[in-house]
Order: structure tokens, then C-alpha cells, then sequence
């Protein structure tokens, strides 16, 4: 089953189960699937969208909610904050396990290896490769910083 299958399987259980913060949810995830692929069919990459891209649009909205968390508890909305880790739970179903700390450091550490990085002004090689291999799966904010940290 691909990814897509899985995100509609899992929202017809949702509605059949009247979860309605989880339908809400996996709505979004099929509202800016579609939205991707309408982006592509106006230029000439028409088509689906493959896997790589979904995870990339999944990624995008837990950074996205992941920012609304810290300023909805900025702002003492527990509330909204609380909805928005819901939210994020849901979406990280479909999303491959995350890299451990030690797993990203021993991965930018092959990426410059593999990369032949030597300058900070390799990083944008070495953030390619590991965009290209970890999809998904690492937080590219943390690892930019260690990629900055050993090329410096």
C-alpha cells in the first residue's frame, strides 16, 4: 500500500470511527497533497507526486505545527497548543522513525565524508545529501547547525 493509500485508509477508519480531530487532520494531509499536485501540473513535471515529496509535505506540516506550539504557549493558549501536538501525532503516523542524535552525527558525518566537504561553504552539498537519504526522517535544523559546527 502506498502512502497515499495508507493517508486514506486511515481517514475512512477515522470517519467510520467519528474521530473528528483525526479526520480533521488526515484532511489537511490530502488538502496540501493536492495542493503539491496542482503546483506541478501547471508547470511541466505533471503527474503524481511521489513518496519522497509526500514525506517532505508530512515534514513540512510538524515544523509548521511545531512552531504554533511554542506560540500558542507563548501566548497561555494550552488549549491550542495541546490541538496542535494532537495534530502532530497524527501526522508523524506516516512518517518513517526518526534519526537518534547519534544516528544524525554518524549521518553528516558520512554526507561530508561522501560530499568531500572541507569549507563552510560545502554545507549546501552536504545539507543536499542528507536531504536526498533522510527524508523524513532528521531534523534538518539540528543537523544544519552540526554540519556548520564540524565545517567551521
Amino acid at each position: 500500500m502506498n502512502m497515499r493509500e495508507r493517508i486514506m485508509s486511515a481517514m475512512k477508519m477515522a470517519m467510520k470511527d467519528k474521530d473528528t480531530l483525526r479526520v480533521g487532520t488526515l484532511r489537511l494531509v490530502n488538502a496540501a497533497i493536492k495542493e503539491r499536485e496542482i503546483a506541478l501540473r501547471s508547470n511541466e513535471d505533471a503527474g503524481d507526486i511521489d513518496a519522497d515529496e509526500i514525506l517532505q509535505i508530512l515534514s513540512k506540516m510538524v515544523k509548521q505545527r511545531d512552531d504554533s506550539v511554542k506560540a500558542y504557549e507563548d501566548a497561555g493558549r494550552e488549549d491550542l497548543a495541546a490541538r496542535e501536538r494532537s495534530e502532530i501525532k497524527i501526522i508523524r503516523e506516516f512518517l518513517p522513525k526518526p534519526l537518534t542524535e547519534e544516528e544524525v552525527a554518524t549521518a553528516v558525518a558520512d554526507a561530508i565524508k561522501e560530499t568531500g566537504a572541507s569549507s563552510i561553504k560545502d554545507m549546501g552539498k552536504v545539507m543536499g545529501a542528507l536531504k536526498a537519504q533522510y527524508t523524513g526522517r532528521m531534523d534538518f535544523g539540528a543537523a544544519g547547525a552540526s554540519v556548520k559546527a564540524t565545517l567551521a
